[in-house]
């Protein structure tokens, strides 16, 4: 039989039911994951003989006369197709996943810092290595509104204008009326004209940060209306985007592995105010999906740099749903209580991610601990603002601050330890969720199941014997299920 007889005998015998797909090429290698609401309907749409006459994307076309192989795993619901195939992408990082991120239909901004007169101009495609890009933008009314402001706000060029040079060091920006309408000097040094651009690079870093947040809020509202695929789309900007935020803070700072990390936290005790040097400093992170995964993270940090054998994961077990301020305090006064209960030493400096509701909740961790409380300060991600506990004014730095980095660099740490966290418990629970299909078997007996033996890979290892020797699994229900495992 032909491979691809052999690939539409496959086809036929894919079940109608929720999971995740992974298409291969000739060497087996994972070229594509996707997910789907049936499997047999969307993955025999890619082996349709009009399927690729009627693409209009090349890659897409491409993908498709890649496509050697196919395997699948099956679900229980669209939402953890959604997690898995999320999670798929991760470990495999299939080409045409990958691509697809980038795809013609989203623009970004680009920057060319090895220009003299670096310009902000539309692009779709990262080519150019010495550029610094932003984006990429599902919207783009918004980004072209907003790049017109960053003209009028900080005097750069966008792609318009023919620079004129009037001696070795200065530039005429605009030789026609824009030299009045923008109402900036039109005489510029390339030192000048560079510090502009620094700023309006902030400015859009900023930006980023809060178009960041608005689409999460749209992911969200689209899961929660089952809209996966809608979800799904606006996941994969969101995750392009982070990354390009991510490069944008690498790009702008100045910590580097030479930099004396004493006088990193001398910059930081002098900017906070702080009584002593902070040496220790903890940071706590809350991570969860639409208010489901819901764990939380500390991580520590001594003498400047990552302590991970103090590294703490935390499951949040008296708030039900998504409430941050409650799970905050919830993990804050779990951790505090028991250094005091040990009599060890609480830390020079905590750092909450979050605003002054975060903030505020940790405070209220204190209120049954017998404790002077340490200096806490909250790190708000929209505009990376310094919250104090007091009175005192909230504090906005320079992206390139040394001692926002150091803060920077601590929470986006704890960010990854919880995220990392909520990963394991997603990856568990649909590995666990094959166990629903066993007919028969509730809710009580499952966690008994798990809980004797540990977990899944474990009780798949068990023969039906020792399934026996739980209480309320006899001879034929133990066989049953040995035998659906295998």
């Amino acid at each position: 039989m032909t491979s691809k007889n052999l690939l539409k005998e496959k086809v036929r015998a894919l079940p109608q039911k929720p999971g995740v797909y992974f298409m291969k090429d000739r060497l087996g290698t994972i070229i594509y994951v996707g997910k789907a609401k049936n499997l047999k309907t969307r993955v025999s749409s890619y082996f349709q003989a009009s399927r690729k006459s009627q693409v209009s994307q090349p890659k897409i076309a491409a993908l498709i006369d890649s496509i050697y192989d196919f395997s699948f795993i099956e679900v229980l619901s669209e939402p953890e197709a959604l997690l898995l195939e999320s999670k798929a992408i991760k470990e495999n990082k299939p080409k045409y996943n990958t691509e697809f991120v980038d795809d013609k239909r989203f623009l970004m901004v680009q920057v060319n810092m090895a220009q003299e007169l670096p310009r902000f101009t539309l692009t779709r495609h990262r080519k150019d290595r010495r550029s610094q890009y932003f984006g990429p933008f599902p919207f783009s009314g918004p980004l072209k509104k907003t790049l017109a402001e960053i003209r009028r706000k900080f005097g750069v060029l966008l792609n318009d204008g023919n620079p004129k040079k009037i001696n070795d060091n200065q530039y005429v920006l605009y030789t026609d009326a824009r030299n009045e309408i923008y109402g900036h000097p039109n005489e510029v040094t390339v030192e000048e004209y560079r510090e502009r651009v620094i700023k309006a690079c902030e400015f859009l870093d900023g930006k980023s940060r809060e178009w960041l947040k608005d689409l999460e809020v749209e992911m969200e509202k689209a899961s929660e209306n089952l809209r996966f695929e809608k979800a799904a789309e606006l996941r994969d900007i969101i995750n392009a985007l982070r990354k390009t935020i991510l490069k944008t803070r690498k790009f702008e700072r100045s910590i580097k592995p030479q930099d004396d990390p004493k006088e990193l936290l001398l910059t930081l005790k002098n900017i906070l105010k702080l009584p002593v040097l902070p040496k220790h400093i903890e940071c706590f992170d809350i991570s969860h999906i639409s208010g489901t995964f819901v764990v939380a993270s500390m991580v520590q940090f001594r003498n400047g740099k990552p302590d991970k054998n103090q590294y703490r994961r935390f499951k949040i077990k008296h708030t039900a749903g998504n409430d941050d301020y409650l799970s905050m305090e919830e993990v804050v006064g779990r951790r505090y209580r028991r250094l005091f209960r040990e009599k060890k030493t609480l830390p020079d400096l905590i750092v909450i991610d979050g605003g002054q509701g975060q903030l505020s909740s940790a405070l209220n961790a204190f209120e049954n601990i017998p404790t002077e409380i340490p200096m806490i300060i909250g790190l708000a991600k929209r505009e990376e603002t310094i919250v104090f506990a007091d009175n005192k004014m909230d504090l906005n730095l320079s992206i390139r601050n040394p001692a926002l980095q150091c803060l920077q660099q601590i929470r986006d740490e704890a960010h990854r330890f919880a995220n990392s966290f909520n990963a394991d418990l997603r990856s568990k629970r649909i590995k666990e969720s094959i166990l629903d299909d066993f007919s028969g078997l509730g809710d009580k007996k499952k966690k008994v199941l798990l809980s004797h033996f540990g977990s899944l890979a474990k009780l798949k290892k068990a023969n039906a014997s020792d399934i026996m020797k739980i209480d309320g699994f006899g001879d034929k229900t133990a066989t049953a299920l040995y035998n659906f495992l295998h």
